[in-house]
């Protein structure tokens, strides 16, 4: 018997949304850009909000980035198998009350990292993963948003995109989709609700899934 797909979906980001893996992140970030002879705070500012082959163009202009993105590779796929980690409260429990067709991954990373770092936790995993290598632009381009909703069948109009980031929530807002920002004291410039927490928004999400209205209103 054929799945049937869901009428409303959620979209997440991954990195500081559902899993945290900041601390060696920037550690390999660090020693990549000492390697490359460049200001490792400045570097790291950069891949905060970009794609690594966006982050090598922007700090090493006119050089060549495939081999200088493959170094960050090697080096992130051991982070990612050894490094240190750990799921953000609350997503365990959302993820596994979620149906696998009803949801989706969305992120900068590279899908065998989310998956490799997914299985550490011990979280679930969707039927569509959407990373860095997906589409032609990234975060803040809706492009991402987009191909994770057409691989859903859903109308971009009954997503929800879950973010922790300004470049997340720009994508989600330009792809039409309903976008809250979470996982801060602050609200993201832009989002149509915030959540301190993950754990917060979590009966919310559910029930945006759900179908219900309320849940989608701005607070």
């Amino acid at each position: 018997m054929q799945t049937m797909r869901a009428n409303r979906a959620v979209l997440f980001d991954v990195d500081g949304t559902l899993i945290d893996a900041m601390a060696g992140q920037r550690r390999i970030w660090h020693e990549w850009a000492e390697r490359s002879g460049l200001d490792p705070a400045l570097v790291y500012e950069v891949a905060m909000r970009t794609r690594p082959i966006e982050t090598v163009a922007e700090v090493l202009p006119g050089r060549d980035p495939a081999p200088l993105v493959a170094e960050f590779d090697r080096l992130e796929d051991l982070e990612a198998e050894l490094g240190p980690l750990h799921g953000i409260d609350g997503a365990a429990l959302l993820l596994s009350s979620l149906e696998p067709n009803a949801w989706a991954l969305v992120t900068s990373n590279a899908e065998r990292r989310v998956t490799t770092r997914f299985r550490r936790l011990g979280l679930p995993l969707p039927e569509v993963i959407v990373d860095n290598l997906a589409t032609r632009a990234g975060k803040p381009s809706p492009d991402p948003y987009l191909l994770a909703a057409r691989r859903l069948g859903v109308d971009p109009r009954d997503c929800l995109v879950i973010e922790d980031a300004p470049a997340g929530v720009a994508a989600g807002l330009a792809a039409g989709m309903t976008t809250w920002s979470v996982n801060g004291e602050v609200p993201v410039a832009g989002a149509n609700r915030h959540f301190r927490t993950l754990a917060d928004a979590a009966a919310d999400i559910v029930g945006f899934v759900a179908g219900d209205d309320v849940h989608a209103a701005s607070a």
